[in-house]
């Protein structure tokens, strides 16, 4: 009930303490004055989408980035913002509720009230479904006092995840209208986003005064793109079953007769599960993404994990911890054709009873090979974005079910020799939602809180917080705003000539980087982990002493830091146009040409539109 929102918490002594933790601010944040330096116009990731994506956004398409800058930096054409006058700004959390999402309103309070104490800060209570019945809370200091570094949604509460429909976006308008907002703040992940970008273009159709700005919030890890590192709500969910997964480890261990499959959160991407190894050492992990990149079919990743048991076997080892990320049920592709299959009639409005005789021949077998737990399950209506339920759907359960019918086979067959396969299965999926946030997301979610206010002192519109430098202690942040439409990209659907359909431009979940170094490290280390039972126990979430600052090891190996990047470039172009300009030598001017063409015949061919998947 909308009564329950805001409500003062009965806190247990860990829960007041983490209250009166008080995250640090970057440089950059501090003091009455908001100082933007602002770079050249945006462009898509996408370049054959660019085209698609300006003529969908042709008001927030091509705005430059925003990086504010501390009190001592000097830079010419940086704007000092002094004069803030007081507004209104609403705030709604959108997407799956994830560790530290209380921060980010905390953390904007402060900012609106330390820049001017007359400003009002309007919480929508419900969800997307507050935002659309104008059903609001006003954020004071009492209100905030017991959700301060709290885990939850619980002081607004969240519902539907999408503001999507002509209906909704006409809905989310007359509320900001009506409401007198200057800026809306959305907090969410790669969907909630994708609508921010989507109102922020609405809304400068429209001319309503109000801006829009997100926050990448999201225990999936997959708002990831060359201006974002990382989402919060990541760095607490991994912790969390990190510590789960290493205790089921040393269980496996001492009884020396389970196996354990654990499924874990990631729909569309498996960072969840790729960092938990990382972090835990579990015997084996089946990311998504090896199994799209490798087509491997059910039979296929069924065999692997038997020749793993087996392997382990043949070292008098009969137990073992493998991880699955949820979304794997998907990325099996004759698994995905069959859910397909049944989406599509049941948007035809086939009954789930005759969903069966009006499959495929070879999806009929598929189906009726799979245990009729699993064929339940399959039959669940999809999501609003057409994927399969899959927390509903035990991955883990089916593996297992299916690893032990082979091992019995090779029993029989006499080609395993060792002992009965004995399987246990776990989903931890919403374990860890509600934990009380990590330090690093503690103050990760704070100072995206503030960047919002500076988004909107700014006078942008359509721009989502970005924090870069991550890995590095919080006073060598580097804050920033970059268009929500330049992390846009449009996805290709259908096969064969003339069969490819454009989608609507998005924000998409990034996936897991087979090439990338965290997933380097886990091959290097597969083998290791597989047979050696080397398991790690980071144990239960630190606030303070060792462990505390710890970060996520995905986060610490990549080199990312893009909008760092950006910076020193733009210092090398500074010093070639103070070295060449009119009146510098003959040989200087040559040497510039001659350089500069080169850089630019490289840039354009790697920009083309054909290496635009490389």
């Amino acid at each position: 009930m909308d009564s329950d929102f805001g409500v003062p918490r009965e806190l247990s002594h860990l829960q007041k303490l983490r209250s009166q933790y008080q995250p640090e601010l970057p440089p950059c944040l501090q003091g009455k004055s908001v100082r933007v330096e602002f770079s050249d116009a945006t462009a898509s990731a996408d370049p054959s989408g660019a085209n698609t994506i300006s003529r969908s956004y042709p008001h927030t398409y091509g705005q430059p980035l925003a990086h504010f800058l501390r009190a001592t930096a000097k830079v010419p054409d940086a704007q000092i913002i002094t004069e803030q006058p007081a507004v209104r700004v609403g705030v709604v959390f959108c997407g799956r509720q994830s560790p530290g999402g209380h921060n980010v309103i905390w953390g904007l309070h402060n900012a609106l009230k330390t820049h001017n104490s007359g400003s009002t800060l309007l919480g929508f209570l419900g969800g997307s479904e507050g935002l659309f019945a104008q059903k609001t809370l006003e954020i004071t200091d009492d209100i905030l006092a017991t959700y301060k570094n709290q885990g939850g949604y619980d002081l607004l509460g969240r519902t539907k995840d999408q503001i999507r429909t002509t209906e909704q976006v006409n809905a989310a308008l007359a509320a900001c209208k009506a409401l007198k907002l200057d800026s809306l703040v959305i907090i969410g992940g790669v969907t909630s986003n994708t609508d921010a970008a989507q109102l922020a273009e609405t809304f400068a159709e429209a001319k309503c005064p109000t801006k829009v700005v997100g926050v990448p919030v999201t225990l999936n890890g997959d708002l990831k793109n060359q201006f974002v590192e990382a989402n919060v709500g990541f760095d607490t969910i991994c912790k969390v079953n990190s510590q789960l997964i290493s205790n089921v480890c040393t269980d496996a261990l001492s009884a020396e007769k389970y196996y354990y499959f654990i499924r874990l959160m990631g729909r569309k991407a498996s960072h969840v599960a790729l960092e938990c190894t990382l972090q835990s050492h579990p015997n084996m992990v089946i990311l998504g993404e090896e199994v799209a990149a490798s087509k491997l079919t059910l039979f296929d990743i069924t065999k692997q994990l038997c020749d793993a048991v087996q392997a382990r076997a043949e070292q008098d080892k009969y137990h073992g911890v493998i991880l699955l990320p949820e979304g794997l049920i998907e990325s099996i592709p004759e698994v995905y054709a069959l859910l397909q299959e049944i989406h599509g009639l049941l948007r035809e409005g086939y009954s789930v009873d005759n969903i069966s005789s009006q499959l495929s021949p070879w999806a009929s077998a598929l189906f009726e090979f799979l245990p009729p737990f699993i064929r339940k399950q399959l039959l669940l209506h999809p999501e609003s974005d057409d994927s399969a339920q899959l927390s509903q759907i035990e991955t883990e359960k089916l593996l297992a079910h299916l690893v032990e019918e082979e091992m019995n086979k090779r029993t029989k067959e006499g080609t395993y020799k060792g002992k009965k396969f004995n399987a246990i299965c776990h989903f931890f999926g919403y374990q860890a939602r509600g934990s009380l946030p990590s330090k690093f997301d503690c103050d990760f979610a704070y100072v995206l809180g503030h960047i919002a206010y500076h988004i909107l002192a700014a006078g942008l519109n359509g721009y989502l917080a970005t924090v870069t430098n991550l890995k590095n202690p919080v006073n060598k942040w580097r804050c920033g705003a970059a268009p929500i439409t330049a992390m846009m990209t449009v996805k290709r659907y259908g096969s064969g000539p003339g069969a490819a359909f454009k989608g609507k431009p998005a924000v998409h979940p990034a996936t897991v980087d087979l090439k990338g170094k965290a997933y380097e490290l886990l091959s290097q280390n597969a083998t290791k982990f597989l047979l050696e039972d080397i398991y790690r126990n980071p144990g239960p979430l630190q606030f303070d002493g060792p462990g505390a600052d710890a970060k996520a090891v995905t986060l610490c190996v990549e080199d990312q830091d893009y909008m760092g990047r950006i910076k020193e470039l733009q210092v090398y172009l500074d010093k070639v146009r103070t070295i060449v300009k009119p009146g510098c030598s003959q040989d200087v001017l040559k040497a510039a040409l001659s350089a500069m063409a080169a850089v630019t015949n490289i840039l354009s061919v790697m920009s083309s539109p054909a290496n635009s998947g490389l």
